[in-house]
């Protein structure tokens, strides 16, 4: 809807959602696959730390295919579609492949996000795969790392497009543009006095998002700066793994687990922040995110951002500009950095100013919009 598109999400069931609604001129369809107690795909819910697929999952991917499938297919017959979009190669692109390779008809194009390439390389699934992208006009992704592992298993890079992520550049502003009361309130929950730094991370509790080396970073922190509070936001599998962990340490008082944050409650987490940090990896099984959300917003809010210089971070963090990237997995380097920007406010101010000066004219959704066109033309 952004440039007057007009666009249908389709999206499976799950407990409390309705069979469709519209949002911000988007209409969503969700269709059913299974009773509601088996339908656990989606929504962050398939993959055990994003290191494994759930069994219950496994389970019913094959309904979910399938009904899938009849749900795109009863609006393709009903309406006139320029373009069909499978999100995640698995399972949807495997989907929107049925569509593809016809004269007549939507183009079909398939978008990357992370985990989904992970599971497109698994041998099981590589030639339902390899079938799909055979059927596919364009493919899109937020990293130059996912699309060239997705290119490997056989789509021709010329029609292959790295696009970023967009962020709502209005919603996640900093708290001189919006106002402290909600951002005060947010410290008071936690514990955190006032003009102490607090420093922030927000994620699913999965190992790609690299907790696990900010807390092998943390005793050096927090002995280091004995005023700093740190903030891990969100829920999973691991996170009574690394609040244990966080306990033990010495200081730990000053490490705070919120569990999730409902969507509406985040920007104002943000804007009680001086410094986002985000230190993903890539897993043991070879998952990575793309380009995670959570740094466009901070970007937004107007916080500087220490991030791993992998997938598609740089795509958004500018090092020494917006930010400083840091090799992942090193837990010395990420407590450099971050040590170098908790003694320096003014230079934290000035790269969160920068931040927030290249996502309102760079990576707003307005701006991603036009490329998704350009990309869809192509096709």
């Amino acid at each position: 809807m952004r440039l007057g598109e007009r666009v249908t999400v389709v999206a499976p069931h799950a407990e409390g959602l309705a069979a469709g609604w519209e949002d911000g001129g988007v209409e969503v369809v969700t269709f059913r696959y299974a009773p509601e107690r088996w339908e656990v795909l989606g929504y962050g819910r398939s993959l055990e730390a994003d290191e494994g697929v759930r069994w219950r999952a496994a389970l019913v991917a094959p309904l979910y295919l399938a009904a899938a499938r009849r749900a795109v297919a009863r609006l393709v017959r009903q309406r006139r579609f320029d373009v069909v979009q499978g999100h995640w190669v698995v399972p949807n692109g495997v989907v929107t492949g049925a569509f593809g390779g016809r004269r007549s008809g939507p183009r079909v194009a398939v978008g990357l996000h992370g985990s989904d390439v992970f599971l497109a390389e698994r041998r099981g699934m590589r030639a339902a795969v390899r079938w799909a992208l055979g059927r596919t006009d364009v493919l899109t992704g937020c990293s130059p790392e996912l699309v060239e592992r997705v290119c490997a298993l056989g789509f021709p890079r010329e029609r292959a497009h790295v696009i970023p992520y967009g962020v709502d550049v209005e919603t996640f502003r900093p708290a001189a543009e919006a106002g402290e009361p909600a951002a005060a309130a947010w410290r008071r929950r936690l514990g955190v006095p006032d003009g102490a730094p607090l420093v922030l991370t927000v994620g699913r509790m999965a190992s790609k998002k690299g907790f696990d080396v900010l807390l092998a970073a943390l005793p050096e922190l927090l002995a280091r700066s004995p005023q700093t509070h740190w903030v891990l936001a969100g829920a999973g599998d691991r996170l009574e793994e690394w609040r244990r962990t966080a306990g033990a340490m010495a200081g730990g008082e000053r490490v705070h687990f919120p569990g999730a944050v409902l969507r509406d409650a985040l920007p104002d987490l943000y804007r009680a922040a001086d410094l986002f940090v985000l230190p993903a990896v890539h897993d043991a099984r070879g998952n990575v995110d793309g380009l995670p959300n959570v740094i466009l917003e901070a970007m937004a809010s107007g916080l500087p951002v220490v991030a791993s210089g992998i997938s598609g971070i740089p795509l958004a963090v500018a090092d020494g500009e917006t930010g400083i990237l840091v090799p992942e997995r090193e837990p010395a380097a990420l407590a450099a950095a971050l040590a170098a920007l908790l003694a320096d406010p003014e230079r934290r101010r000035a790269l969160g100013r920068a931040g927030r000066r290249r996502a309102v004219a760079e990576l707003t959704w307005d701006a991603v919009a036009r490329r998704y066109r350009q990309a869809y033309g192509a096709a």
